[in-house]
């Protein structure tokens, strides 16, 4: 079987396996020597969480791809505890057998990136992945991460990792943050269902980022929680701030200009948005982020409609300020079925109105934003926006935004992992 996670791994810099600050252990060899675990980490192992617990995070996601909830989360995680993020990016032909890298990302000295690839030729064979998966992090863990990462919590966002790594790395704790519905994503492979249903039911913490993903989660674990995507209010801030500039590829742009950021996949609607650029030629339809899974020939063509590709997470402010009107066409289909997207606070955040399909966690959680039921509908409230912008739903959208930040979310999801690493050590003391 395929092992893509999600059909986008074969994207993300495939082939690139080189970071300018990363280091390579080779295939087959331990990456140095075992050393013996530091006595602080004996102890804090026989205290359980009395010091702060290091976390080894599993993703379908790059650290340094679009900045999404698990880097918003595990970033601000990691001012406490020491993080091992572990990825995988796409096969590569050269290769004759797995290889990993490793770095610290800037600004975030206590994360480690841990970054696997393999060889295409033996990409299909499951068994060999999950097998070298667990090699590869293991020989980390005895070489040059000895010591740093002993009884840690395991925090999953990719299900596929279960079989390499679910009870297999000495945890004290399992985590797993639902962020969404993987297996109705297109490319999704067909083992991620019953690998997702083994974690829930192993899992001692469960999240969800959208709560659709929470009743359906929920059924299948009890110590389940909804906790929507957070923002960072100062970040996206910088879109009303007169000093903010604005980007040179969009500033020339006729305006008003209606913009979408994220990425661009099998998510989008791509009639709507051929449809909003047809309505008004004068407007400039402006998309930013990376294309995913869709042929770049596919995407509709106008004059007054801009691809112009992946832009920097430090940088969408500045996109957002150049949006006279901020956009969410999303299709409505399985893929969509779910999402509960993080760009919806930034958006508000920004100060922008907002006009969103009818996706139902989007209907359900922010009504600040306008809803499009139709093609029809969605257009015409985006001749409103640009006419007449709706200065009480922007401030709506800007209290909502102050209310759900990243950090505050953050120290809600530590309080249900301390309470679960009690419970355990409680269960231990009494067993």
């Amino acid at each position: 079987m395929s092992y893509v996670a999600n059909g986008i791994e074969l994207t993300i810099k495939n082939g690139d396996f080189t970071h300018p600050s990363s280091r390579p252990f080779p295939p087959g060899m331990s990456p140095a020597r075992s050393r013996k675990r530091p006595a602080k980490a004996r102890r804090s192992a026989a205290r359980g969480s009395a010091d702060p617990y290091p976390i080894i995070v599993h993703c379908h996601l790059c650290w340094d791809w679009v900045w999404q909830r698990p880097q918003q989360f595990i970033s601000r995680l990691s001012r406490r505890h020491p993080v091992l993020f572990v990825e995988s990016i796409g096969p590569d032909p050269q290769l004759g057998s797995a290889v990993a890298r490793f770095w610290s990302p800037e600004g975030h000295p206590n994360v480690t990136v841990l970054r696997l690839q393999f060889p295409l030729w033996r990409w299909n064979n499951g068994a060999y992945v999950d097998r070298e998966r667990r090699r590869l992090v293991r020989e980390f863990l005895s070489g040059p991460g000895a010591g740093r990462f002993d009884n840690a919590v395991q925090w999953f966002y990719d299900p596929m990792a279960v079989p390499a790594f679910l009870g297999k790395m000495g945890e004290a704790l399992v985590v797993y943050d639902c962020m969404d519905e993987l297996s109705q994503f297109r490319c999704a492979p067909p083992g991620i269902k019953s690998r997702e249903v083994e974690l829930l039911a192993h899992a001692d913490v469960v999240f969800t980022g959208g709560r659709k993903l929470y009743e359906a989660k929920s059924r299948l674990n009890p110590n389940c929680h909804f906790y929507g995507c957070g923002v960072d209010v100062e970040h996206f801030g910088k879109a009303r701030l007169a000093s903010t500039h604005v980007p040179d590829d969009v500033a020339g742009l006729g305006r008003p200009v209606l913009g979408y950021f994220g990425v661009v996949d099998e998510r989008m609607d791509y009639e709507l948005v051929a449809r909003l650029a047809d309505a008004n030629p004068a407007w400039s339809i402006v998309m930013v982020g990376p294309v995913l899974k869709v042929e770049q020939e596919s995407l509709p063509r106008r004059a007054n409609l801009h691809w112009i590709g992946q832009r920097s997470y430090a940088d969408l402010p500045a996109y957002c300020k150049a949006f006279d009107v901020c956009l969410m066409p999303f299709a409505l289909n399985e893929s969509t079925e779910f999402i509960n997207p993080t760009k919806a606070l930034e958006y508000m955040a920004s100060g922008r109105p907002v006009v969103s399909s009818a996706v139902p966690d989007v209907v359900r959680n922010f009504a600040p934003i306008k809803i499009g039921r139709d093609h029809g509908e969605f257009i015409r409230h985006c001749c409103e926006a640009v006419l007449n912008p709706d200065q009480e739903a922007i401030a709506r959208g800007l209290q909502l935004a102050s209310e759900n930040t990243w950090d505050s979310i953050v120290a809600r999801l530590e309080t249900h992992v301390n309470e679960a690493l009690r419970r355990k050590r409680e269960v231990g003391v009494t067993a």
